[in-house]
């Protein structure tokens, strides 16, 4: 049997929730590969799903699934997909516009870290975040790493991927977004933002925080306390952090 590898165009989504996220979210799957034996948990969900949808359901070997995908833990299943489909920041802007709430998206400048990007995109699904905007460039795209990492909120979370990120962060102002930074040197406590209007949460990466020009666009920087002996934290934190605090913001009576 040819393996999914030689369908270069599409993508792999492994790992039980990842794929089970996919089918729940109405995502087409052309064939779904499960391992001889595995048979428990969401395993029979996952199978009728599938079948329901017309993808092809294969049976494989074990070791055929951990040749293929490598150190990644498939959990006994892997879907062969289409390609990721990016969402357009103007279309997600006027969906926003037209639901008369308060946006609120977050901008990676420069996210290098598949498991960083999944677990922003995790916590974003979780926060009901309109978009999550990436550059094109040495940043890291929505992978089957990703997908498994953000334990299937990729299939929910619109990502933006834009060929100039100080251009979409512009744009974004201009729309009436408050721009709030997050850096390891900024001097106004996060806690001390009003988010309760239009918000785009900016994110640096890892090690090197938020480049000038983009740091230079945001109307707020602001940082995160660290009382300990580490002066930073994960990308992925720090924007959970920042993302928390929203939503407690916009919730409080």
């Amino acid at each position: 049997m040819k393996g999914p590898n030689e369908a270069r165009e599409g993508r792999r989504v492994v790992g039980r929730q990842p794929v089970l996220e996919l089918l729940r979210a109405g995502r087409p799957v052309n064939r779904l590969f499960v391992a001889e034996g595995a048979e428990g948990g969401s395993i029979p969900e996952i199978v009728a799903r599938a079948r329901e949808m017309g993808a092809v359901v294969t049976r494989v070997p074990k070791r055929r699934l951990d040749d293929w995908v490598g150190d990644v833990s498939h959990q006994g299943v892997m879907a062969d997909v289409a390609p990721f489909a990016y969402a357009d920041l103007d279309v997600l802007l006027e969906s926003v516009k037209a639901s008369g709430r308060p946006g609120l998206f977050v901008l990676l400048d420069g996210i290098e870290d598949p498991h960083n990007l999944g677990s922003i995109l995790r916590t974003a699904e979780a926060c009901a975040v309109d978009g999550v905007v990436i550059p094109k460039r040495r940043a890291a795209a929505v992978t089957e790493t990703v997908a498994k990492a953000s334990a299937g909120a990729a299939e929910f979370v619109p990502v933006a991927r834009v060929a100039n990120l100080g251009q979409a962060l512009v744009r974004l102002t201009e729309a009436g977004y408050w721009a709030v930074g997050a850096d390891a040197g900024g001097k106004r406590a996060f806690t001390d933002v009003d988010y309760r209007g239009p918000t785009v949460l900016v994110i640096g990466g890892e090690g090197k925080g938020l480049s000038r020009l983009i740091r230079e666009r945001c109307d707020e920087v602001v940082g995160i306390p660290m009382l300990g002996r580490i002066h930073s934290l994960n990308a992925g934190v720090a924007a959970g952090v920042l993302l928390y605090e929203v939503i407690r913001q916009r919730t409080a009576r």
